[in-house]
This record gives C-alpha cells, sequence and structure tokens, in this order.
C-alpha cells in the first residue's frame, strides 16, 4: 500500500476536532480529518443539551474552567462574526431544600473565582417572579450562560477549516498505527484504505479516544487512561415550555442532575440523567421516566403525568469510574509519551461544545511546528 505524506492528521470531526483542524488549517498548516462515520458530530457533539455554559461547576485552575470560560466569550463572539443562531437566556440553578439553599454560596464563590461574570443570588421570591412555575427555597442566576445550534456551529468550524484548505474524509476508521522517524503513520480503512504518515497527529476521538491512543505503536500505554462510559438519556415535553430560562438542580454525582433545557425551537426538554454502561448504546429506556418525574417535580410541582417522552440519548467519554473524583479534560503531548508530533485529547466531555474554541487555541499552541 502507498504511504501518502501530509503535515497534519486530525482524527474526529466532532465540534472538538472540527475546531483543532480550523485552527491549524488557520496556522498555516495543511490538514486532513478522518471521520470514521458519515458526517460531522455523529456521536457527543450532537447528543447534548447545546447549552453554551458559563463555567460555573470546575475546580479553579483546571482545564475545564480556564477553556470553559474563555471559550464560552470565543464562542459568543464567533456566532455574532459567523450567523450562527444563539440564545443568551440565561439560567437559574435552584434550591429546593435550606440544605441546598447553603451549597449555592460555594458555587457562587467557586464559579466566581473562575472568572464567571454577573451571578447573583435570588430569593425563592425574586426566582418565581422570573419564572412563574418554578418552586424553589433559592436560586442563583446565571445571565451568561445560553443555548446555540451546535450542529450550525460546527457547519461554520467545517466552512472555515475547508476555507484554509482542510479537508474531510469520512468513512475513514484509523485501524492502527505506529511511531516513525517522521512522525505517525495511520493505516485507515473504508472503502479505499490507504496509509498516511503526518508530521502531526492529533487524536480528538471523542469517546474512542483511548481506544485510537492504544492502536498507535511506539507510545507509553502505561500513561493512557480508561474509557468510561456514563449515558445520559433525555426526555421531551408534549407541550409548550413552562420555562424560558434553563433551569438546574443542585449538581449530582456524575452530572448536573436532571435539568430543563429550552431549544432554539422553544422545545423544552429534560436530561440527562447519569447511567453507567459498558458499551456504547443510545437506546432511550422509557421506564427511566419515573426517575424524571420525581426529579423534576422537586421545582416544577405541576408536571402531568404522560407529559414527557422519550427523546435521545448521549454519552459522556469519561476517563474516571464511577464514585472517582471529577476528571478534568486532559492532553497527552511529547512530554506525557515521548513521541514528537502525536497529541491526544482525553476526557472532553462537558462543557466541551463551549471550550472548543480555547481546547483548539491550546491544541495549536501544543502542536508548534511539530
Amino acid at each position: 500500500m502507498n504511504v501518502e505524506t501530509v503535515d497534519c492528521v486530525v482524527v474526529g470531526a466532532g465540534v472538538v476536532g472540527l475546531a483543532v483542524a480550523r485552527a491549524l488549517a488557520m496556522a498555516g498548516r495543511e490538514v486532513i480529518v478522518l471521520e470514521a462515520a458519515e458526517g460531522i458530530g455523529t456521536e457527543t457533539s450532537s447528543r447534548n443539551s447545546e447549552v453554551v455554559h458559563a463555567g460555573i461547576y470546575y475546580p479553579r485552575g483546571g482545564n475545564m474552567a480556564r477553556f470553559c470560560v474563555a471559550g464560552r466569550r470565543a464562542l459568543y463572539r464567533y456566532c455574532d462574526e459567523h450567523g450562527v443562531a444563539y440564545r443568551n437566556c440565561g439560567k437559574l440553578i435552584v434550591a429546593t431544600s435550606d440544605a441546598e439553599t447553603e451549597t449555592l454560596a460555594g458555587i457562587k464563590a467557586r464559579a466566581e473565582a473562575n472568572g464567571v461574570e454577573g451571578l447573583r443570588f435570588l430569593t425563592a421570591a425574586e426566582a418565581t417572579a422570573l419564572e412563574p412555575n418554578l418552586r424553589c427555597t433559592g436560586a442563583l442566576l446565571s445571565p451568561t450562560t445560553g443555548v446555540v445550534d451546535s450542529h450550525g456551529f460546527m457547519v461554520a468550524l467545517q466552512g472555515d477549516a475547508e476555507a484554509g484548505g482542510a479537508m474531510i474524509a469520512f468513512h475513514s476508521p484509523v485501524e492502527h498505527g505506529r511511531v516513525v522517524e517522521a512522525g505517525v503513520e495511520l493505516d485507515v480503512g473504508g472503502a479505499e484504505p490507504m496509509t498516511l504518515r503526518a508530521r502531526l497527529v492529533v487524536n480528538c476521538a471523542g469517546l474512542h479516544a483511548p481506544a485510537l491512543a492504544r492502536k498507535i505503536d511506539g507510545g507509553r500505554y502505561d500513561a493512557l487512561p480508561t474509557a468510561y462510559f456514563a449515558k445520559g438519556n433525555y426526555f421531551s415535553l408534549a407541550g409548550r415550555s413552562p420555562f424560558s430560562r434553563l433551569i438546574y438542580p443542585v449538581p449530582v454525582p456524575g452530572g448536573l442532575g436532571v435539568h430543563i433545557t429550552v431549544d432554539l425551537g422553544g422545545q423544552a426538554r429534560f436530561g440527562p440523567d447519569v447511567e453507567w454502561i459498558d458499551t456504547i448504546d443510545y437506546a432511550v429506556d422509557p421506564a427511566r421516566s419515573d426517575k424524571f418525574y420525581a426529579a423534576i417535580r422537586k421545582y416544577w410541582p405541576d408536571l402531568k403525568d404522560g407529559a414527557i417522552m422519550p427523546g435521545y440519548s448521549g454519552i459522556r467519554p469519561k476517563i474516571v469510574p464511577p464514585g472517582a473524583p471529577a476528571q478534568d479534560f486532559t492532553f497527552h503531548g511529547r512530554e506525557t509519551h515521548g513521541i514528537a508530533g502525536l497529541i491526544h485529547l482525553f476526557g472532553i466531555e462537558s462543557p466541551g461544545l463551549t471550550a472548543s474554541l480555547a481546547i483548539a487555541d491550546h491544541v495549536r499552541a501544543m502542536a508548534g511546528n511539530a
């Protein structure tokens, strides 16, 4: 098989892979994006809440906190400049007990340490004045949170990348790879198998990033994380949304709790919950709605029986098991595995959509002239 030589290969055409390809192409690099599926953003990037996160929940100084805040600011600017639809609707983090009300102070302090702007406490009366259908003991208002057309955003990133000379090859799974003197070789499957030798390979494979890293001979496997899958199920509301803002409960282990988001079309959806699974499976079990009703009625007691229906699901690309301390966005470059021209991105779950432009800038800086 002939070996084709290219400057940069990005594996994965989700929102982060597209943002990285765009950043590299705009820096003058020759870029090919390899995507195993038939189109852009078919997994995690299109199976989420489409929320533009403010940067509230993440430990100070970590990658999630830094890149979420910077990425959110960049994302709103990008959407304005490229005509991508979004709505800066704000959100309420609601407490439904005195104990939860006390935790809001800690959430606010962490968020402000991360650089989140405009947060303020609301009494129960102030919160219900904004959202009359809400029941709570207090709330934290985040005015910089919003929702975005994630597909429109990815299409714009793809357009920028291609305008910079990048090419995307769909139905092109990476079967194997190896470190060579001139960089990294990748054996690519599909209808027209080929081998690509790249000066720089960036692994943006999301759920499959740890597995892809283990396919590349010559690296240090002892440093690679293990993949864990935390499924999030969503249910849709029949009828008009009772809220104009996003409504979030106080966070729960593994996720942000069953919250209400309102998409750009005005449709309300609930979720995601947290369901740890062993293999990728996007089916939504209707029976899980029982727990949704109980969770939602803590802050919206008027939810009627039979009002919600199975919607869709997504899977968080976790690199820590259930019960472990929260993960952070993880980047493995030469200092981790000893290979020049190879960058792995691991654990890019929420707020990866919000943070994508900032993540791309970080990867471009890591790449340097590799």
